[in-house]
């Protein structure tokens, strides 16, 4: 099987889209599939590189990578790809669309605003949330350009900063709490991890640097865990996502609540689902192999001569 891994793209997440790509390739059985990478710099490069590959692994990150854009190409292009549809992609990349969906399915999520210019501070729409607050991208994702504020002066620098990488821009309610993630791999939930990052918050550096933050696999009493796990499964149903998945919440008063749902989640050496995928005894190698067989099952390469155009029920 021609399994291209395409890596890199155009968004501001390219560094650690290539990490990924790399650890990927470096962990592919070569023994059931010929690897072929393919690096994304512009669009184009898409039609070009994947010609004749039986399958796509997304490694991408950012925009046209985990907002659906490249889905739909490939869909068009009738090759299988890994991980969420098209639908279920753009909807998690978009943060503030995500909660109301989140909230709808009745689970919690910290209050937010959205900023679609910089005159919107001005309402105190945001204010009203009370600082500490979270400022991010609405579309975006690896922490970058993300910042915890704790006054109005810092908002509007930090909300400029966001603006630079996207139109919208989110400002959130701190949740003081323990950050927790929870993998989820064809309709299962890996062990829950407890992140703890020796920043304020899960930045960057903490992600992507080793030995900036200390992830475990969590111990919860037993209540507790059963809410957090169905929390977890229900934000995966809400978002139609299949195959794999990462849900990131704060855990607080007993309560979970939902930050995002992360549909191309890192698998680089520091990231979280494939630490949580080897507690659950899953090598990296095995997960790959989990990823592209259920991705097959979901949206199987069509026959010759049929349309290009896939469309599976997801899961949930």
């Amino acid at each position: 099987m021609k399994v291209g891994v395409i890596m890199g793209g155009v968004s501001s997440e390219r560094e650690v889209s290539l990490a990924t790509g790399k650890e990927m390739m470096a962990h592919l059985d070569r023994s059931k599939y010929d690897v072929i990478p393919i690096d994304i710099r512009k669009k184009q490069d898409l039609l070009e590189q994947a010609k004749g590959i039986d399958l796509a692994l997304i490694a991408l990150h950012g925009s046209f990578g985990e907002d659906g854009t490249i889905q739909g190409a490939l869909e068009t292009m009738g090759i299988p790809y890994t991980g969420c549809s098209l639908l279920s992609s753009a909807l998690c990349m978009d943060k503030d669309l995500s909660k109301k969906l989140l909230r709808s399915a009745g689970l919690h999520t910290p209050d937010w605003a959205l900023l679609r210019h910089m005159d919107d501070i001005r309402d105190g729409r945001a204010a009203s949330l009370g600082y500490p607050l979270v400022v991010k991208p609405n579309a975006g994702g690896s922490s970058i350009g993300v910042a915890l504020v704790k006054d109005e002066l810092s908002l509007r620098q930090a909300a400029e900063t966001a603006f630079s990488y996207g139109e919208e821009v989110l400002v959130e309610e701190y949740v003081d709490g323990e950050e927790i993630t929870c993998g989820m791999l064809n309709g299962e939930l890996l062990p829950i991890l407890s992140i703890k990052p020796n920043a304020e918050f899960f930045d960057y550096a903490s992600k992507y640097e080793p030995g900036q933050s200390e992830e475990r696999v969590a111990a919860f009493e037993p209540g507790l865990e059963k809410g957090i796990r169905e929390a977890a499964l229900k934000s995966f149903r809400a978002m139609k996502c299949s195959v794999y998945a990462r849900v990131d919440m704060m855990l607080k008063d007993g309560i979970p609540y939902i930050l995002e749902v992360n549909t191309l989640p890192g698998m680089t050496k520091t990231s979280l689902l494939p630490q949580s995928a080897l507690a659950a005894g899953i090598s990296f190698a095995k997960l790959l192999d989990a990823i592209i067989e259920g991705s097959l099952a979901a949206r199987p390469k069509p026959e010759p001569g049929a349309s290009g155009i896939q469309r599976r029920p997801q899961a949930g």
